[in-house]
C-alpha cells in the first residue's frame, strides 16, 4: 500500500524513504536513537522499556522516558543549531502512538512500525493512524 493513503498528509509534501523495512525497532526506539531493538512499555518479553519508567502507554511514561534521555519540554518544533527534538504523537484518548526525531535540515525522521524509516515534515503524519502532536521535547544535541 502506498504511504499517502495511510498518511494522507505526505502527498501534499516531499518525503523520502531512508531505510528498508525492519522489524528489529520502532519509532521510540528510532527516536532514542536505538535501532537495535524495538521500544514499548508492553510486556517485558516483548519489548524493551527501561526498568524505573512505568509500562504504561501514558503521556506521563513519555514524558519521564524521555526527560531520562536528557530531553525536556518545549513549546514547539521551531530549528534551532546545536539542539535536537523529539515529537510525540498520541491518538483523541492521548495514548502515545508514535515520535519522530528533528533532523538538522528541520525534516523528521521517522520508523513507521515494522516498516522503513522515511524523512518528512512532521505534520505529515498527523491523521488516524498516528494521530496529532502532542509533545515536542529538546535536548542539547550530541557531540
Amino acid at each position: 500500500m502506498r504511504l499517502e493513503a495511510v498518511f494522507p498528509g505526505l502527498a501534499d509534501t516531499r518525503y523520502e524513504r531512508t531505510s528498508d523495512p525492519d522489524e528489529l525497532y520502532n519509532c521510540i526506539a528510532c527516536a532514542a536513537g536505538d535501532n537495535e531493538i524495538w521500544w514499548w512499555p508492553g510486556p517485558e518479553d516483548e519489548a524493551f522499556w527501561p526498568q524505573s519508567i512505568p509500562r504504561v502507554a501514558t503521556l506521563a511514561a513519555f514524558d519521564v522516558l524521555f526527560a531520562s534521555l536528557g530531553y525536556v519540554r518545549c513549546p514547539d518544533e521551531t530549528v534551532e543549531p546545536g539542539v535536537e527534538e523529539i515529537a510525540l504523537f498520541a491518538d483523541p484518548d492521548n495514548s502515545p502512538t508514535h515520535a519522530a526525531r528533528q533532523l538538522p535540515s528541520g525534516k523528521w525522521t521517522s520508523k513507521l512500525g515494522q516498516k522503513q524509516d522515511i524523512e518528512h515534515e512532521l505534520h505529515a503524519l498527523a491523521g488516524d493512524v498516528y494521530g496529532r502532536v502532542v509533545r515536542i521535547y529538546r535536548r542539547p544535541a550530541p557531540g
